[in-house]
């Protein structure tokens, strides 16, 4: 196996890699309240907390030791966590990504002279894997729609991209209703500009038809209640009133738990 971060492959690095153990689910946050006069305690729920994945390396061996050394200095350049997150891929599950960076020191014991063996520790902050070819939707008009995602294991924050035209008018307005929860969207919003949602990083902007960011679109949304996709029958629901609706892209960013 090998693994593929911030689009370099591991291959290339001289390194063989492979996945010793695998998070079947990320660790929990339990949040419980004890109860006075009360036996064991109440259970407010659960969230997910961040991912840990290690794979374990062998250096293929080199003509000398500061051959090997020169080795582990383009790896630890390449896996520098103090560049951020970036993208990790795993080759023996391909269709999916990780944000992820190192969270501990790498020791490479010397196994030979000009070989030796590490572990590297990733550190996943948002525990979700997303789908590396993801599924994409396009309502064109108005009233009741069922779409079907087909990809991941768990909800997704999905990005909309919303096309129309809206005055600056109160009364003017489309609404995008999703699974019951509705999204209702005032002015002003031009024919060749795209209101994009992004539920994942919780905000909206307005861009031209090239995807340059005119403005923050926060303040045309009545209120901030951004769209979930479950995996499965999903109904939306686009209505106008006073409005033109044109289109609403919708990028499900379907992911794994």
């Amino acid at each position: 196996m090998g693994f593929v971060y911030n689009g370099i492959n591991s291959k290339n690095m001289k390194i063989k890699a492979k996945l010793t153990r695998w998070q079947a689910s990320p660790a929990l946050r339990n949040s419980y309240e004890v109860v006075p006069g009360k036996a064991g305690v109440a259970d407010f729920g659960c969230d997910s907390s961040e991912r840990i994945i290690t794979i374990s390396c062998n250096v293929y061996p080199q003509k000398s030791f500061a051959d090997l050394v020169s080795v582990l200095d383009s790896i630890a350049e390449w896996l520098n966590p103090m560049n951020g997150l970036k993208q990790l891929v795993l080759e023996d599950i391909p269709d999916r990504y990780f944000y992820a960076r190192l969270t501990e020191q790498v020791d490479c014991e010397r196994l030979l002279r000009t070989a030796g063996a590490f572990e590297l520790k990733f550190i996943c902050p948002d525990p979700h894997a997303y789908a590396l070819i993801d599924e994409q939707f396009t309502i064109s008009s108005v009233g009741a729609h069922e779409i079907k995602r087909l990809t991941g294991n768990a909800d997704s924050e999905p990005v909309y991209q919303l096309k129309g035209i809206i005055s600056s008018s109160s009364s003017t307005y489309i609404s995008i209703t999703t699974n019951g929860e509705e999204l209702r969207v005032f002015g002003a919003l031009a024919a060749d500009e795209v209101l994009v949602i992004d539920s994942g990083l919780v905000t909206a902007k307005i861009t031209d038809a090239n995807g340059n960011t005119l403005r923050n679109g926060l303040a045309g949304l009545d209120e901030l209640n951004f769209p979930i996709l479950h995996k499965g029958e999903n109904e939306i629901t686009v209505s106008v009133a006073g409005a033109t609706f044109s289109e609403l892209k919708i990028m499900a960013k379907s992911r794994w738990r």
